[in-house]
């Protein structure tokens, strides 16, 4: 006598959102509510992208000075410390000019 197994069926485990996808699906439900657009001068992607420019120049200043802004050391030999910014404007290819502190 012949024993068969009835086929096996697997499911496909779903592929699980990346934590930058989760927050951008998360950005652009909170833009919706608050009837912000996507796009534009004013929109959510451009906002975003100031976000994240003036993040990673503050990011790339605490590592190369070794201390992050408001928290130099007592006992540092020089009196340049992080007391300020000047307003720029960046030019991106997704958002057009971009004021960054």
């Amino acid at each position: 006598m012949m024993t068969t197994l009835d086929p096996v069926t697997r499911k496909k485990n779903p592929v699980e959102a990346s934590a930058e996808e989760l927050a951008a699906r998360e950005l652009v439900r909170m833009a919706k509510e608050q009837g912000l657009s996507l796009t534009g001068p004013n929109g959510l992607l451009k906002q975003f992208t100031k976000t994240v420019l003036e993040t990673a120049l503050n990011e790339e200043m605490t590592e190369h000075l070794g201390y992050d802004k408001n928290g130099a050391p007592a006992d540092r030999d020089s009196t340049n410390v992080r007391n300020g910014t000047r307003s720029k404007t960046v030019l991106t290819e997704a958002s057009g000019h971009v004021p960054i502190e």
